[in-house]
């Protein structure tokens, strides 16, 4: 399932991350590779506030969307 529909405080691993190379990239820069663990810490407006490897980063809904827990 995406990302974005994963439940707020409990960790998920990250199984595939899909869109164009650049995305995927970036992504991957950030620290969503695949096996990684993952935890949404809140929701608002459709952005997300996660924690993965020891960070909090925000992201967008359509970026959320492409990361498969």
């Amino acid at each position: 399932m995406p990302l974005t529909f994963a439940k707020e405080g409990e960790p998920a691993s990250i199984k595939k991350v899909g869109g164009k190379e650049e995305t995927r990239q970036f992504l991957e820069n950030l620290g969503f590779v695949t096996g990684a663990a993952v935890t949404v810490i809140s929701t608002a407006g459709g952005n997300l506030i996660v924690n993965i490897k020891d960070s909090r980063i925000a992201i967008g809904k359509d970026m959320a969307s492409r990361i498969m827990v």
